[in-house]
């Protein structure tokens, strides 16, 4: 019963967060949402950081596991660099409640050295990731990493602080920048 329970606690936790669109949530909040008590909870988290930690990092597993299937189909350089983005756009990914998430855990980040961590480990596979697909077809693949990465912060940021960002709209612009920077290069 552990693996479900916790998993019932994170999917619960990514939900109440998307409600909330923050960490201003508690864990009986969350307890509940999962149909279990807050004692439960904190038997298997400690608390309210570690479950949204665990969260995060099923989050992540998730992308984790997205990107490397679009990596598996590409077939050259662009075709990596795009794999990337358009995994990072996926509607999974890109669900409201798991960009408000996101967002939570950039907001957390400078308080909190595991939710920093995290964040630290996810922009540098992200920029890692670009800039192997990169290498061979930009003039500076460490630049245009570092743009697109941000691009798709940004797109992130603007579909939680708005209706309008859907996971089309926010792909076709982080793709488009993709052939400018690549225009660029040749």
């Amino acid at each position: 019963m552990e693996p479900i329970r916790r998993s019932a606690l994170v999917q619960a936790t990514i939900a109440e967060i998307g409600e909330a669109q923050s960490l201003d949530v508690t864990v009986g909040q969350i307890a509940r949402r999962a149909g279990m008590s807050s004692a439960l909870a904190h038997h298997y988290f400690g608390g309210k950081d570690q479950i949204f930690l665990a969260a995060m990092r099923h989050i992540l597993s998730e992308y984790g596991g997205e990107v490397r299937a679009r990596l598996a189909q590409a077939r050259g350089p662009k075709d990596r660099a795009a794999a990337i983005i358009i995994a990072s756009f996926d509607e999974t990914c890109f669900a409201p409640e798991t960009v408000n998430a996101w967002m939570t855990l950039y907001a957390a980040a400078p308080n909190n050295p595991e939710t920093k961590r995290l964040l630290r480990i996810y922009q540098g596979r992200l920029r890692s990731n670009l800039t192997h697909a990169l290498r061979t077809i930009s003039a500076s693949p460490e630049v245009d990493a570092q743009t697109l990465a941000a691009l798709i912060d940004g797109l992130y940021l603007r579909a939680a602080l708005s209706e309008a960002g859907t996971a089309n709209a926010a792909r076709a612009s982080a793709l488009s920048t993709l052939e400018l920077l690549l225009k660029g290069a040749s």
